[in-house]
């Protein structure tokens, strides 16, 4: 039997897949437990539908994306830590303060998940790197600079 996946299902499928399943695995566990519905004509239409509608919004999400990209592109950041003689900062540099940089800088809002450094927090004034990954296929490097206040 062919069934429509409603909500993943480990070694099956994932969301909005057509499967071909047993009868009784589709009839007396997928179907009453609302995980999957018949893949008839009616159903297979609005499944069509949707995917098109997720296809269209995916695309939006992906050029806002491709939009904020283009507008980081270069950008340099300096950003501003206490530290001692020797460098090492009182505290430390972590995404919550590239994300504020880049706000300042830009007027751009970036959520802090989304910035990945190699190192979890920065210690020591320098020239240093973070990667932003704003879509599953938009992503880009920025520069930044840590200095002593």
């Amino acid at each position: 039997m062919k069934v429509i996946l409603k909500q993943d299902i480990n070694n099956l499928g994932f969301i909005n897949d057509v499967v071909t399943v047993k009868d009784g695995y589709a009839r007396n566990y997928l179907i009453p437990r609302g995980a999957a519905i018949i893949a008839n004509d009616t159903n297979m239409k609005i499944l069509a539908e949707l995917k098109k509608q997720q296809a269209f919004k995916e695309e939006k999400v992906k050029n806002e994306a491709l939009t904020i990209a283009k507008a980081l592109e270069g950008l340099s950041l300096r950003i501003a830590a206490k530290a001692g003689t020797s460098g090492k900062i009182f505290g430390s540099v972590n995404s919550v303060q590239i994300v504020n940089a880049i706000k300042d800088a830009k007027n751009i809002e970036i959520d802090r998940k989304r910035i990945h450094m190699n190192e979890d927090s920065i210690k020591e004034v320098g020239q240093y790197k973070a990667k932003i990954k704003l879509h599953k296929e938009v992503q880009f490097e920025i520069e930044f600079e840590v200095f002593a206040e």
